[in-house]
């Protein structure tokens, strides 16, 4: 059974039963608060709700935990592209109920900026019209949603993923309030061993400071260098008679001249001081955690990003600081190969399915098959048709691709070719790519009717014949978190899902329970590709590492 709930304005809530056709299948009843609403009702399935991420934050501050929801404002975003292609669209409560009603759609409130005090800053949701009640709205849009999911190309499919987004967005709630173990003390050792001495706020630390003065004085013409500047960079290697078109790392390590040793060193340096330096530390680690702010579905193609505090991009020298807590362990798992697994699946190909089918390394087997054993040509040939990368060898690979696995190549090269003609592709379950338009928009390049073939379709084709894959890949691993979060819950697990990025997810547990979690989250990944697939050779494998430091884990 479903139930629908949502806020009143005096802090109680209200909600009612609903059939499978999403509209009430009972009387309205209130409560005094959602937490108590969903607290007295344990037998619910499902609570259908407006967004997790306004609600299900204070239920687990009152102590109550939900087992499975629909937010309704990330289906809505979902459902927007695959039925009009317009990806990216606003998803608001309020915007759907206006859809719904053919009324002028309000614009979703602006992302508030990332804080040390996040409830304090959170925007509000976007007001619905005079007269109209938050649960009248919810339960008009969702018997709508209902509808149209049922009006999809692939309604199960369409289910399924309304359904792994919203477990997606429990994960992300349930991950920011527990934090990732963070020890501040080992962090602020590194960077003392690094960057030398804090001197203030304002001023550089002292190695760097060093570095700065060594890449003036290998100039030798008495003018002071800002190595964080690239402009400052480039003017001076021109006086030296250098051209740069940029301060990258890897065209100043074509250069001979003694500025550029000193000059590498500080802009790494750079990174780690203005990314994860000591301020950082002082915004985003508190009482032993890094809690940043996950948003799933934050890129197009499903993946997550995080708002504020760069949690999906720790630079290994800062892993160091990630430690399990005394008596606790952190298990680590990688998904092997996780997108050429995945194209084999939504391609149906016989012989890519029976690769990855095979062994832990696809691409080792791959290799021994079509590429004489080399193993490194047959991870660059397989990322390249995935990616686009079709000049040079990598166009020797994708011929030698399409006469083995001609069903997966024709899968990608589909979907490059609807890309270029300005056409709209989906993933496996039904996540939409941007329309054409949107794409341009986004890349800075003017808008036409005809695409044809030009650089930017090109581009854009490109785009699409990776999103099928990338997309797919994250939708599956949806599923494997959700199926993680159970399998815990149901075994009476302390663990929790501490941190997930792409095709890795940590889990801080007992160490008595580190193994149990290792053989979930295989579990889980197996069952998300039947699931997901139905049933295919295609294995789902993780590389996992049971460690006190995420350091050790590769």
């Amino acid at each position: 059974m479903r139930w629908a709930v949502a806020e009143t304005g005096d802090g109680g809530a209200r909600l009612c039963p609903l059939d499978r056709h999403g509209r009430p299948a009972g009387p309205v009843v209130e409560e005094s608060s959602v937490a108590e609403a969903v607290r007295s009702r344990p037998g619910v399935q499902r609570w259908v709700w407006r967004s997790t991420a306004a609600v299900y934050r204070r239920l687990l501050e009152a102590g109550v935990r939900v087992d499975r929801c629909y937010d309704v404002e990330a289906a809505e975003s979902l459902l927007i592209g695959h039925e009009d292609g317009q990806s990216g669209q606003a998803r608001s409560l309020a915007a759907a109920w206006a859809r719904l009603h053919r009324m002028p759609v309000p614009e979703d409130a602006p992302l508030r900026a990332a804080d040390t005090q996040p409830t304090l800053f959170e925007s509000g949701p976007v007001p619905l019209p005079a007269g109209t009640d938050e649960f009248t709205a919810l339960l008009e849009v969702y018997a709508g949603q209902v509808a149209r999911t049922a009006a999809a190309e692939y309604p199960h499919r369409m289910r399924m993923l309304l359904a792994a987004e919203s477990a997606g967005m429990l994960v992300a709630t349930e991950m920011s309030r527990a934090g990732i173990p963070w020890r501040a003390d080992l962090h602020r050792q590194l960077l003392d061993s690094m960057l030398g001495e804090r001197i203030s706020n304002n001023t550089e630390p002292r190695r760097m400071a060093e570095l700065a003065d060594e890449v003036s004085r290998a100039f030798g013409d008495g003018i002071r260098v800002r190595p964080d500047l690239p402009q400052d960079i480039i003017r001076a290697f021109a006086r030296a008679g250098i051209s740069l078109s940029s301060t990258r790392k890897w065209e100043l390590r074509e250069i001979d001249h003694p500025a550029v040793a000193p000059l590498l060193a500080y802009k790494s340096l750079y990174r780690l001081y203005t990314a994860h330096g000591w301020s950082w530390i002082d915004q985003w680690v508190h009482d032993g955690r890094f809690r940043p702010e996950y948003l799933p579905g934050g890129t197009v193609t499903g993946r997550w990003t995080t708002n504020g505090g760069g949690a999906l991009q720790i630079p290994k020298v800062v892993r160091r600081a990630i430690r399990a807590d005394p008596g606790w362990r952190l298990v680590v798992a990688d998904a092997d190969q996780m997108e050429p697994r995945v194209l084999a699946a939504i391609s149906r190909d016989r012989g890519l399915m029976e690769v990855a089918g095979r062994g832990e390394d696809l691409y080792a087997d791959l290799a021994a098959r079509a590429f004489g054993g080399d193993r490194a040509q047959a991870k660059v040939a397989m990322l390249g048709a995935i990616y686009g990368q079709t000049s040079g060898d990598a166009l020797t690979h994708m011929a030698a691709l399409r006469r083995r696995y001609p069903d997966a190549m024709a899968y990608v090269d589909d979907a490059a070719a609807a890309g270029e003609q300005g056409r709209l592709v989906r993933t496996w379950f039904g996540r939409t790519c941007p329309p054409a338009a949107s794409y341009d928009q986004a890349n800075n390049e003017e808008a036409s009717s005809a695409y044809g073939s030009t650089p930017r379709a090109r581009a854009r084709g490109r785009f699409t014949r990776n999103f099928v894959v990338q997309g797919s890949a994250a939708d599956w691993t949806l599923l494997v978190l959700a199926g993680l979060r159970h399998a815990m819950h149901q075994a009476g697990l302390r663990a929790e899902l501490v941190f997930f990025q792409h095709d890795e997810v940590i889990v801080h547990c007992p160490a008595d329970e580190a193994e149990t979690v290792a053989a979930a989250i295989a579990t889980a990944a197996e069952t998300a590709g039947r699931l997901a697939f139905g049933p295919t050779p295609v294995r789902f494998p993780f590389t996992t590492a049971i460690v006190e430091c995420y350091a050790d884990a590769k």
